[in-house]
């Protein structure tokens, strides 16, 4: 479905990106883990194409979307939840996801799949008038990903959903990334929490440096002793 091959990025004189290749299938789970500055985001950024690449290509569905502007690329499916949830605050619960669905025209569609977002977060609904300024950081991820559901994601990339949350409102988002995938949404996840991560993915990608080192079935990969001692807590 996703194809990566030699995306290389620069900023300025820093190589964030060294020529790394990696491949998400329809129906994947797929985590590329790594420490602070390891281009994680990077990776996401160059996909969704909001930073420039100096090499490389991306294909997605057979389709080289590598020189493809961002917003084009979300016309293709491929839809970021990105780091920081970036939720309009001034607006309602309600209006942040119709934003999500600003391409579509299908009101009865838009209708179904604010449901069901609703089904994924029971709290989005009983707080679907209020500013989102006034959620919890959890709720404002389940905000973000339920906006970015309601675009109809074939690949849905999610950068850092974990950050920043209490351990319980990390339990319920990872849940809910199961089902959405079970509900047949691929996924391509960046995330800080290495456990949590593997424990839900098919497969892993470690990343240090801007290089991938290390790549593997997640059960694999979680019972690897270098990637325990680096990222598992021992």
């Amino acid at each position: 479905m996703l194809k990566v091959e030699n995306l290389t990025v620069n900023y300025g004189a820093i190589r964030a990106l060294k020529s790394i290749s990696f491949n998400v299938e329809k129906g994947e789970i797929i985590t590329l883990i790594g420490s602070n500055g390891a281009g994680k985001t990077t990776t996401l950024h160059s996909i969704s194409n909001l930073v420039k690449k100096q090499g490389g290509t991306v294909c997605f569905k057979g389709e080289d979307i590598t020189e493809l502007s961002a917003d084009k690329i979300v016309t293709r499916h491929l839809i970021q939840v990105p780091e920081g949830r970036r939720i309009f605050l001034n607006l309602s619960v309600k209006e942040n996801l119709e934003l999500g669905a600003f391409l579509r025209k299908d009101k009865k569609g838009i209708a179904r799949d604010m449901e069901k977002v609703f089904e994924y977060f029971p709290r989005m609904k009983e707080r679907i008038k209020q500013n989102a300024g006034t959620l919890s950081g959890g709720e404002l991820q389940m905000l973000a990903m339920g906006r970015a559901l309601m675009a109809q994601p074939e690949l849905l990339l999610l950068d850092e959903p974990s950050m920043g949350l209490a351990p319980i409102f990390v339990d319920e988002i990872f849940e809910i990334i199961k089902k959405i995938n079970k509900d047949g949404t691929t996924i391509l996840l960046v995330e800080q929490n290495a456990f949590k991560a593997l424990s839900i993915a098919n497969r892993g990608y470690i990343l240090e440096t801007g290089e991938i080192t290390k790549s593997g079935d997640a059960k694999q990969l979680i019972s690897d002793p270098a990637i325990k001692s680096a990222y598992l807590g021992g």
